[in-house]
């Protein structure tokens, strides 16, 4: 089909749906039980199609927009675009890929970045934490390093989930980074225990930060 139509695809997509996908998948918080590797088989299909992208976000519906963030064009997007998709992105997986396949690699990742980051909603502030990450691994520099640990020691420990999920992977990524700070990052870990018994199948690495610091730099050499 080279015209798919959003309602030919969204028949599509809900005839891979699998109640036994969605009931684990719902327990994460999305709603939707359609394998991802059969998404990705479609969007490879599809191509890049920034309208019909659109088109499938605008129906609100997951899995439509799961595949919309894989056919669409990340620079065609506006800043408030962009602003305004990440609040509508009420679903975990819907967010995530929202933040890694588009907005980083969108002209206005780092204007984004420092408007979410002190956004009053936890869920926005996540995504600026997210994007914080990806500098502080990358391009570090003019990042104040040490009040981003200073934020984390005040907040971390109380912060809703996914903030405290997003500051933690950013306490460990400076802590893997920057040996300067690693000794500082460790003592805030093991402070705060934020994720200490998170439970991490056999050949993981675990969430929590000294654990995950210690094992990424021994990984480094």
């Amino acid at each position: 089909m080279a015209n798919d139509t959003v309602a030919e695809l969204r028949a599509e997509l809900a005839a891979l749906d699998d109640p036994k996908a969605r009931a684990v998948n719902e327990k994460h918080g999305d709603d939707h039980g359609v394998n991802l590797g059969k998404l990705r088989a479609i969007a490879k299909r599809l191509k890049t199609q920034q309208d019909l992208a659109l088109e499938l976000w605008a129906t609100g519906d997951t899995a439509a927009r799961l595949l919309a963030l894989l056919i669409c064009r990340p620079k065609a997007f506006s800043h408030d675009q962009l602003d305004v998709m990440l609040r509508e992105a009420k679903r975990p997986k819907v967010h995530d890929w929202l933040v890694n396949y588009v907005v980083k690699k969108s002209p206005h990742a780092e204007e984004l970045r420092v408007l979410w980051f002190a956004d009053p909603d936890p869920v926005v502030a996540s995504a600026g934490w997210a994007l914080t990450i990806d500098r502080v691994a990358k391009q570090p520099e003019g990042l104040d390093l040490d009040g981003l640990l200073d934020i984390v020691e005040k907040d971390m420990k109380d912060a809703p989930e996914r903030l405290q999920w997003a500051m933690n992977h950013c306490l460990a990524q400076i802590g893997i980074e920057h040996p300067a700070l690693r000794a500082r990052a460790i003592e805030i870990g093991e402070r705060l225990k934020v994720l200490e018994d998170y439970p991490t199948p056999p050949n993981c690495t675990s969430p929590f930060a000294p654990i995950w610091i210690n094992e990424m730099v021994r990984r480094k050499g």
